[in-house]
């Protein structure tokens, strides 16, 4: 166990001034971010992603998906454009565009060959790119050791708790087991460890939501008392956590950092919108939280 204390999120004005962005500048300089998508029938939660990636300021946001899928995607999208992506090899070609700064996988991609693929193109490469793996793509790697050593500084992994037990069950023992004698291993204390042994940033998911890199800071974003939103816990509010973060690292943030800032802005749309909150609600509101938080366009 660590002795370095986590620290507590707070949204203010630190956060604010990191949101900023600078004037004078197009929409590339702002990044691009990738969001693979499933196929036809399960697109849903790769919108949700790239609707979040794109509301919270990256410059543009582009949606890949097989060819099957591609008309239902643009029935649902306008700002955010599509790429017909099969495969490992056709994200590669994909790739060759260097103006794509960030990738999420994971939301309802799949766990069958093209998925496998998919997930080991994106870690791969002589450049890798900031990386956010979600959902299907973390039981991919799960399953899969080789890929699982893939895993870079510029990964984020983001699971719920069934999701790390499967990616660190002898973690997720010592984390569950009673505490006879102290001191007590905390979930600070296991997503340290996890992040430690992927090599990458974890944010593990839940009220008490905590993220670790692997040089062992950790902070944890309390969604409890004043800040509790029970309503988050909503099919596709993981999706567009996912796509918060994407949008962040296309930005230029660091992981940490950007695990941090979509934590905190995800709680903060809840908060705002109430009870009855679906998934497609969080995004919308994060017009009005920016500017609760007095996020300006710098001249």
């Amino acid at each position: 166990m660590s002795g370095r204390r986590a620290r507590v999120l707070r949204a203010g004005p630190a956060l604010a001034e990191s949101l900023r962005k600078q004037g004078g500048r197009h929409k590339y300089s702002h990044g691009h971010a990738l969001i693979l998508s499933g196929p036809a029938t399960r697109t849903g939660a790769a919108r949700l992603a790239a609707r979040g990636a794109l509301r919270i300021g990256a410059g543009v946001v582009s949606l890949g998906c097989p060819q099957e899928a591609v008309a239902e995607c643009a029935a649902q999208l306008t700002a955010i454009m599509l790429a017909p992506i099969e495969d490992g090899p056709a994200l590669m070609a994909t790739l060759q565009d260097r103006r794509i700064n960030a990738l999420c996988l994971g939301p309802a991609l799949g766990v069958d060959d093209r998925g496998r693929g998919l997930v080991e193109e994106a870690l791969g490469g002589v450049e890798p790119r900031p990386v956010v793996l979600d959902a299907d793509a973390l039981t991919i790697l799960a399953e899969a050791p080789a890929l699982f050593a893939m895993l870079h500084k510029n990964v984020v992994l983001t699971p719920h708790a069934g999701e790390f037990k499967r990616l660190f069950p002898d973690i997720m023992a010592k984390l569950e087991s009673s505490a006879l004698t102290g001191p007590v291993y905390s979930k600070v204390d296991a997503t340290r460890e996890a992040a430690k042994r992927a090599g990458c940033t974890v944010l593990f998911k839940g009220a008490d939501t905590v993220i670790a890199d692997a040089a062992g800071r950790a902070a944890i974003n309390s969604a409890h008392y004043a800040r509790a939103v029970p309503w988050l816990a909503t099919a596709g509010s993981g999706d567009v956590l996912a796509g918060f973060i994407t949008g962040l690292l296309a930005r230029g943030f660091a992981p940490m950092q950007a695990c941090e800032a979509a934590a905190l802005l995800h709680v903060e749309c809840a908060l705002h919108f109430g009870p009855g909150l679906i998934a497609e609600d969080i995004p919308e509101q994060l017009p009005v939280v920016f500017c609760a938080l007095k996020v300006h366009t710098l001249d």
